[in-house]
């Protein structure tokens, strides 16, 4: 079975997809990391994964609008809605302390979660959005964001690529629930 995810390697949806494979026992899997929700639908319509998995709306951020939209443009149908909790980490480069930082980057959605954290904590920095929590770590790592920047991500992906974790759960809610989509063609 192929599944496709709103997310790279270490986001959020991989979770999520993680978590429902696990529930519906589902062993035989490959997952396909396809960044965006356009991308999944997309690839459903193609037939290219048999089910897709993103986002569609937050506790404190709202609806995932990128989610609304794509969803506007394709037909499909809902096999699962449920959520999970999600906590956000504040990553940097390894040696890289607090008072370097002078741009936080990540997905609107966590921008979002953090926004009050964010605004007493770190006012005056730069936020920039990014396309998805675990490629701004990724592109982090890579030296394809400037070194000075932080990340908002899952906390997996300091490990996964060599990053530091400077503040963990620094979304403004203790529990900050993200509703998921199963979707089929």
């Amino acid at each position: 079975m192929k599944i496709g995810v709103s997310g790279g390697v270490g986001s959020f949806s991989e979770e999520a997809a993680l978590e429902y494979l696990r529930e519906e026992k589902i062993q035989n899997f490959e997952l396909r990391y396809l960044i965006s929700v356009e991308n999944v639908l997309t690839a459903l319509d193609r037939g290219e994964i048999n089910l897709g998995i993103f986002p569609i709306e937050n506790s404190n951020g709202g609806v995932v609008l990128e989610a609304i939209y794509a969803m506007a443009r394709h037909i499909f149908e809902i096999v699962k809605l449920f959520e999970i909790d999600v906590r956000h980490s504040l990553l940097v480069l390894p040696g890289i302390q607090k008072a370097k930082v002078k741009r936080i980057v990540s997905h609107d959605q966590a921008l979002k979660q953090c926004r009050m954290y964010l605004k007493r904590k770190w006012p005056g920095v730069e936020l920039q959005e990014y396309k998805d929590t675990a490629e701004a770590a990724r592109d982090l790592s890579r030296g394809l964001i400037p070194k000075n920047s932080a990340v908002i991500s899952h906390r997996r992906c300091a490990e996964l690529y060599g990053l530091e974790i400077l503040e963990e759960n620094i979304q403004d809610l203790k529990f900050n629930f993200t509703s998921f989509l199963v979707t089929r063609k």
